[in-house]
């Protein structure tokens, strides 16, 4: 019986490249047919804020453990009206230059509206950010979906542009997850939060909250399992019901 799967196996399997690879502060899932990450996850604390690290010295390239052939590159980007967004933050990484320059690999970033990035998604960051100030611990995962749309005979299709040579995909929208911890030895539940924002200038008088999602519910578009190690059904609460879910000016 062995033997039908030796020769199953003799030439070896087809390759999607999505195993987790591994940076200083972040790792990452990278889909090598749309050409940014399906998801990012960076872990956050108040010593992470302080230190040297500067954004201005970073510059953005392709990730040199991607192969080229998968890889986007800055000419997709320019020109093409969308930025080049990051997914794990630069400023989370100020303790290490080594860790904010591989935040500026393109396997960290996706077609992102201007307006959204400079933005919504840069308050959604600070808000994650000051959360250091009360939960020791914070873990994010952040990344783009292609979500499909219901058109004018009801029927539903998923399309979405693709930018540059590399036909890179420019995501719907974009979703975070957010985790918190009190502290190590805290016996409070961890907290936990699933948003989803279009991939569109979004408003200033908007809240998080207006953008809120089940974990479920992002799971199912997604097809990826959030915290797969926690046990949702017991050990966590709602951060918007724990914390203020407030954004900054």
């Amino acid at each position: 019986e062995p033997i039908e799967e030796a020769l199953l196996e003799r030439y070896g399997f087809p390759e999607a490249g999505t195993e987790t690879r591994c940076y200083t502060n972040h790792a990452l899932s990278y889909d090598q047919a749309k050409r940014v990450p399906r998801w990012v996850i960076e872990h956050i604390s108040k010593q992470k804020m302080l230190g040297d690290a500067d954004r201005r010295h970073c510059k953005f390239r392709p990730d040199p453990n991607i192969p080229l052939m998968f890889s986007a590159v800055n000419e997709d980007y320019l020109g093409s009206g969308w930025s080049r967004g990051h997914m794990a933050p630069a400023g989370d990484n100020k303790f290490s230059t080594r860790a904010m320059a591989e935040t500026f690999y393109l396997s960290n970033i996706v077609p992102q509206n201007y307006e959204n990035n400079a933005g919504f998604w840069n308050r959604m960051e600070m808000y994650c950010r000051e959360l250091t100030e009360r939960f020791e611990d914070v873990w994010v995962v952040s990344g783009p979906l292609t979500l499909p749309q219901t058109n004018g005979d009801g029927k539903k299709s998923v399309t979405y542009q693709v930018i540059g040579k590399d036909d890179v995909a420019v995501p719907s929208h974009l979703y975070k997850v957010i985790l918190a911890r009190r502290s190590r030895t805290s016996s409070e539940p961890l907290v936990l939060g699933a948003f989803v924002v279009p991939n569109d200038p979004i408003g200033f008088s908007h809240q998080l909250t207006d953008f809120q999602v089940s974990l479920e519910d992002l799971e199912r578009m997604s097809g990826l399992v959030f915290f797969p190690q926690v046990d949702k059904t017991k050990d966590v609460k709602n951060i918007c019901e724990v914390d203020t879910c407030k954004l900054m000016g």
